[in-house]
């Protein structure tokens, strides 16, 4: 008896985002146009494929500023860092090219204003995620961390206290959408940005998920275990009712999972590049043979441009006469 043919349908939008794109170029264009070698603090997006990449092409990368040399070029991560992290990098003299993605910035400016305008903040996040540490260390006073609704109940605040709330970039909407629910149900002034201000790719790849969902027996999200919007993908998934599961890239793919399955959804997280999501593609076509087709979505042309000091480096190596 001949096996069914598998359905894949490729979810639109998925994948590398402008911010991730923009991180990533970042660090390319520092160690081509320095001899000296160029470091990086922490992943500069989490995955690992993406590191390993930067790395054969002579980036270093390091968990704290103490590991770099003195005066060296250092690339500060698409999650941001802390302002402690800033005086200490100024204090020793590295040359900094800053990759924090200009929407985790707008999140910074948000909370600063919110503070500045007297009010107490709450950040909806998760705690220990870097995005979450470097917003925390970038706004001048007290920050309340809730990762769920249980935690607004037991916040030290006033009720009738001024408050507002800024969020992690890469939440779930549903989730992010419970939670100021509960705040706005215990404080009676309360302000914030709307949920449409979570990162534009985190709603598109949700959104084209839900779309997915009710089309497919079984969703796979291709990125790392410790990216955010990944794993929120992989649950909106599950709350949707479909069996849905994480991979790195097509080893972890098990050849069991398809078993039964008519049609798979199949999207990657913000961080993953497309090679992942091909590779994927090529090992179930190994194991069955697949239709290929992809979901009706936006078509994201969002762009960020590189920081001063690589827009005038490139500039001027354009400018220069050619030998």
């Amino acid at each position: 008896m001949v096996e069914e043919s598998l359905k894949i349908i490729l979810a639109q939008p998925r994948g590398f985002c402008a911010g991730v794109v923009r991180a990533i170029e970042i660090v390319e264009r520092a160690v081509e146009l320095n001899d000296s070698p160029v470091y990086v603090r922490h992943e500069i997006v989490h995955n690992r494929h993406v590191v390993q990449d930067l790395k054969a092409k002579g980036a270093r990368f390091v968990a704290e500023l103490d590991e770099i040399p003195d005066g060296a070029v250092t690339v500060f991560s698409a999650h941001g860092v802390s302002r402690t992290v800033e005086a200490n990098a100024r204090a020793r003299g590295l040359e900094v090219l800053d990759a924090t993605c200009p929407l985790v910035r707008k999140v910074h400016k948000e909370g600063a204003r919110y503070i500045a305008k007297g009010r107490t903040l709450v950040l909806i996040g998760h705690a220990g995620h870097p995005e979450v540490e470097g917003t925390i260390g970038q706004i001048d006073g007290t920050v309340h961390l809730v990762q769920s609704v249980a935690d607004v109940a037991s916040l030290p605040i006033p009720v009738d206290a001024p408050v507002a709330y800024i969020t992690q970039t890469t939440l779930s909407i549903d989730d992010t959408r419970a939670i100021i629910e509960a705040l706005a149900a215990r404080f009676a002034d309360l302000a914030g940005p709307d949920t449409r201000d979570i990162c534009y790719a985190t709603q598109n790849r949700q959104t084209a998920v839900r779309r997915l969902a009710p089309m497919v027996d079984l969703l796979l999200v291709v990125g790392a275990r410790n990216s955010s919007n990944s794993n929120r993908l992989r649950e909106l998934g599950e709350e949707l009712g479909v069996h849905s599961r994480l991979i790195a890239d097509a080893a972890e793919l098990d050849a069991a999972w398809l078993e039964g399955v008519r049609t798979i959804g199949l999207t990657a997280g913000a961080s993953a590049p497309e090679v992942l999501v091909q590779g994927v593609i090529a090992r179930i076509k190994q194991l069955r043979h697949a239709e290929i087709s992809v979901l009706d979505g936006i078509e994201e042309n969002v762009h960020f441009d590189l920081p001063p000091q690589l827009q005038a480096a490139r500039k001027a190596a354009a400018d220069a006469p050619s030998t």
